[in-house]
């Protein structure tokens, strides 16, 4: 998307042209848009069973969605330092939900995998979560629903925008 202009009038290439008041609604909503998702997602969280912490259960996913990571790609992909996800998974192993390999092309490097007792707390974590966004949809009239059912499709487009 390109963007030209001068003075109070800005021209984006994909909506034409756009005043200030505009771009100030684009800002508000894209803010609100930003905080409403942020809440959504704390709330989904919280829909945790296994004794997981949220860092626990996401780095648990994260686990589950990479395959075998290495703790540093792990710690990478959580955005967190390497000291914090090595305390993160010395907690899952204790629980019985990771174990950590040694890498046998680098016997420098330790790989987390998934248990099956992982697997299983992870997928009724998922259940939960969908659970309670399910009941949280059900208090909505019907239209509200195929209107998040239209605007789950363009947040997916959205999210994949960036994907090469």
């Amino acid at each position: 998307m390109s963007v030209t202009g001068s003075g109070s009038r800005t021209v984006v290439a994909d909506r034409g042209p756009s005043s200030d008041a505009d771009d100030r609604d684009d800002a508000e909503f894209a803010s609100r848009l930003r905080l409403a998702v942020t809440r959504l997602h704390r709330r989904l969280r919280q829909q945790t069973g296994g004794g997981l912490t949220p860092s626990q259960a996401s780095a648990l996913a994260s686990v589950a969605q990479l395959g075998s990571p290495t703790l540093g790609s792990l710690a990478a992909r959580e955005s967190v330092q390497p000291p914090s996800m090595t305390r993160i998974v010395v907690a899952l192993e204790e629980m019985g939900y990771v174990t950590r390999v040694i890498d046998p092309a680098d016997r420098r490097v330790a790989r987390v995998t998934l248990s099956a007792s992982g697997r299983r707390v992870l997928d009724h974590n998922r259940s939960l979560k969908n659970a309670f966004l399910n009941q949280q949809l059900l208090r909505l009239a019907p239209e509200e629903r195929r209107s998040l059912r239209d605007l789950t499709v363009l947040l997916e487009r959205l999210d994949a925008l960036d994907e090469p």
